[in-house]
């Protein structure tokens, strides 16, 4: 059922032409394929069946029943939901949403790319920018993360991501939301307009750090989701949280790709990791799924 936060509105599309004509109607498999096309392109926007009806060329019954194959199809391959909004006018949404197990396959998976020793950088750092710059990992993080949030986003209004490496995974979080990008950058740039910038010190390094959001960048009293790639004290994470008080948000949820297990007490709580990074030393590379995963059902 579509309710909470004000569902968004599905852009327009291709298929927005009418089809007139008996026989240029779509047959079934051509009208589910568009169907499937045009509900994954727009994760978490609302398609009435009046708007298909009239695309297709089709009665609503006869959408009805395709979106009730298309809904049993991708809960039989975990490959989302399909939600279905009752009432005169009647609409769907598709979710990119996984199941427990499938979120564990993909996170487990992730663990045994990033202990490839080659992955090993001097100072003891660890390369996973292929990864997070990866179109297909990114998104397949963005949907887990939109899976792990799905219950507390029903009211957010934007996901927010520190720049620069966790644009990606932030990003593709939206998109599988159905919510705007919010971008905060390490310093005001004048082509944004008027900002709000706040100073902090940085738990991992010690040294004092900046980071700015323009003012129209956010709308007063927001709920937002905060998604970032990395976490080692969180001093970021709190200072992010700070500056998100200077526009009176909530943030009513925070996500990591990767969280290193020491400091074991951060700056912030309230987090979900997806993995736990214990050392990077000797060759090799400890990493393992976070409490996000390990604690599903």
């Amino acid at each position: 059922m579509v309710s909470g936060r004000a569902a968004r509105q599905a852009p327009p599309t291709s298929g927005d032409v009418p089809v007139s004509g008996s026989e240029t109607r779509p047959r079934r498999g051509h009208r589910i394929a568009a169907l499937v096309k045009t509900l994954a392109d727009s994760p978490g926007a609302v398609f009435s069946l009046a708007r298909f009806a009239g695309c297709f060329g089709a009665a609503r019954s006869t959408i009805s029943e395709d979106l009730a194959i298309v809904k049993d199809s991708l809960r039989a391959f975990d490959l989302g939901i399909l939600e279905t909004q009752a009432g005169p006018g009647g609409g769907v949404r598709y979710l990119p949403t996984r199941s427990g197990e499938g979120i564990r396959r993909a996170v487990n998976t992730l663990c045994e790319q990033l202990t490839a020793p080659e992955r090993i950088l001097p100072g003891g750092f660890l390369y996973t920018s292929d990864i997070i710059f990866s179109p297909v990992w990114a998104s397949t993080i963005g949907e887990v993360f939109a899976t792990l949030f799905a219950r507390r986003t029903e009211a957010v209004d934007s996901v927010v991501t520190v720049e620069t490496k966790g644009i990606p995974i932030a990003l593709m979080t939206a998109r599988a939301l159905g919510l705007p990008l919010v971008i905060i950058r390490r310093d005001a740039r004048v082509t944004e307009g008027p900002s709000v910038s706040i100073s902090y010190l940085s738990g991992s390094t010690g040294h004092i750090q900046a980071m700015s959001l323009p003012r129209r960048a956010l709308a007063q009293g927001a709920q937002v989701l905060m998604v970032d790639d990395f976490m080692r004290a969180g001093g970021t994470a709190r200072a992010a949280r700070e500056l998100m008080a200077e526009f009176d948000a909530t943030v009513v949820g925070t996500g990591v790709l990767t969280e290193t297990s020491v400091p074991a007490r951060k700056l912030v709580d309230n987090y979900l990791s997806l993995t736990v990074l214990d050392r990077v030393d000797d060759g090799a590379v400890a990493i393992r799924p976070g409490s996000a995963v390990v604690d599903l059902p």
